[in-house]
């Protein structure tokens, strides 16, 4: 059974999932969601996601969406298939969750609106929000900080292993470094650079690049 992903393939959240696809040999099939038109909004999506977001994932009968939610559970279904994404002992299962919080809540939301201010906006002939760009650059600044401490003692956030921990990092580091003209905050900090290059060199992300033509 091919497992259908609603949701443009360049799109941070989707490649959240197709990262993970990937990784673990799952077929899938990308159906195109067109968010500038507004079909993530349409009443026929609204039936697979009531909050109007993408990716949603349509595994036979199974439905799921959240994208985070997803990848655990393809990590867990398909345990035994590629590498382990989700830790071996119940530490670093733990630790593997406490990353993927941090990557959700510390990270990710600042990448995000980085990206509205200075590519989404613009592209809009919106104007940017200039103090709440430089509010967030700072505060992202703070998080890589920690990153920088943490990846002086370990190669991967949650250990010695790639995880999931690393992997729902991939797109908005892309973003980060490719779309808003950042990547001096990943480049000047040794043991970050050393990671992204790591994490962002494995086949799975590489694929994904190429079937999204970046």
């Amino acid at each position: 059974m091919v497992v259908k992903v609603y949701g443009p393939v360049r799109a941070a959240c989707p490649q959240r999932v197709m990262a993970c696809l990937l990784e673990k040999g799952v077929d899938f099939e990308v159906v195109h969601v067109d968010l500038d038109a507004g079909e993530h909004k349409r009443l026929d999506f609204l039936v697979r996601q009531p909050f109007g977001q993408v990716p949603v994932i349509e595994d036979g009968d199974f439905r799921l969406f959240e994208s985070r939610a997803i990848i655990r559970y393809y990590a867990s279904k398909y345990a035994e298939r590629g590498p382990n994404l989700l830790g071996t002992t119940l530490e670093e299962r733990a630790l593997v969750d406490q990353w993927l919080e941090v990557e959700a809540h510390n990270f990710n939301d600042l990448v995000y609106t980085l990206v509205l201010q200075l590519v989404i906006l613009p592209r809009l002939g919106e104007r940017s929000d200039l103090a709440l760009i430089h509010t967030c650059k700072e505060k992202l600044e703070n998080v890589l900080d920690v990153y920088q401490k943490r990846l002086s003692k370990s190669t991967y956030l949650a250990g010695d292993s790639f995880t999931l921990a690393d992997l729902s990092h991939l797109p908005a580091i892309r973003y980060l470094t490719n779309e808003v003209g950042m990547g001096h905050l990943v480049t000047e900090r040794k043991n970050v650079m050393a990671w992204w290059e790591d994490i962002s060199s494995r086949p799975a992300w590489k694929k994904l690049m190429k079937l999204a033509d970046l």
